[in-house]
């Protein structure tokens, strides 16, 4: 049986409601904890710098994603500029700190929507989407006027706000959060939020509580639920047991979690050791094996 993502079951009036809701954060923007408040329709950029109008590095069927979400035709990736985290070993620093994209309009993000649709992705994956929460909503009712019927993909950071994450409870089915660090003080040293854990682990249960664990079709592929990433950081700077401690025992015993290995020392964090060499092997093993001990589903 197909499943029909929860936005369908929304009305065009409320779909409408809470683009117009939402628009007020141009204007004073609460999007993320930061709280900056900044008058972006004005020509003020918060702690993001995300201006009034939508900014998209790229957007294509993507493969390089978890295979839940790739599939076989791939994940429906648009990948917007700017972020609200700092991090400085971020891998795509050109993007999210450098500022490299282009300004589109509402209309050019439905295009790129019902494009990917067309072309055979399985869902609609927004990455880095906590600035343009706005400009999504805007598009999204004439994206579904126009025959959008994919699952919606929240993949973000992780600093996210509670009233935000409210807002779009029935439009993502699939959230994708990291959590990069269970440790505040090493958050704030390597990301910049002073209150990184806290926020995190306030929006996972969030997550989880409008979508559950993750859900998967008869081909493996995900239509709905929440996947954590947990990017596994040199001598144990993102608190691997903690943060699998708290998943198993805080969200869900079957939480669905990609412990990934793929860290490297990119953009800054050759001047900060540890994260001047990537992870070993042996850092990645005791991880994952946390993670298999408080019985969480791991995937790849």
């Amino acid at each position: 049986m197909e499943y029909s993502p929860s936005y369908l079951m929304l009305s065009l009036k409320e779909l409408e409601k809470r683009a117009t809701a939402s628009a007020e954060h141009l204007s004073s923007c609460r999007l993320c904890p930061w709280n900056c408040q900044a008058d972006r329709v004005g020509g003020e950029l918060g702690h993001c710098r995300a201006p009034a109008t939508a900014v998209v590095s790229s957007y294509s069927p993507h493969f390089g994603e978890e295979p839940q979400l790739v599939g076989y035709r791939g994940s429906g990736t648009i990948f917007f500029t700017h972020c609200n985290l700092d991090c400085i070993f971020c891998q795509n620093w050109e993007i999210s700190q450098d500022g490299q994209g282009r300004k589109v309009s509402t209309d050019f993000l439905v295009r790129f929507m019902l494009e990917l649709q067309e072309i055979g992705c399985h869902n609609i994956n927004f990455v880095t989407p906590t600035p343009y929460v706005t400009h999504i909503l805007q598009a999204l009712p004439p994206a579904v006027e126009q025959g959008l019927k994919l699952p919606l993909v929240y993949n973000c950071g992780g600093y996210e706000s509670l009233e935000t994450l409210q807002m779009l409870e029935d439009i993502f089915d699939i959230y994708m959060p990291d959590f990069k660090y269970w440790d505040r003080e090493i958050a704030r040293a390597y990301s910049g939020p002073p209150d990184y854990p806290e926020r995190a682990r306030e929006a996972l249960k969030e997550m989880h509580r409008q979508v559950g664990d993750l859900k998967t079709d008869h081909d493996g592929i995900a239509y709905r639920g929440l996947l954590v990433r947990h990017l596994v950081l040199p001598e144990n700077l993102a608190g691997s047991k903690e943060f699998v401690n708290f998943l198993a025992k805080e969200i869900s015993p079957r939480c669905a979690v990609n412990i990934m290995r793929q860290y490297f020392p990119s953009y800054k964090a050759r001047g900060f050791p540890p994260l001047d060499r990537p992870v070993t092997a042996r850092e990645y093993r005791e991880a994952r094996k946390l993670a298999e001990e408080a019985g969480l589903r791991i995937l790849k």
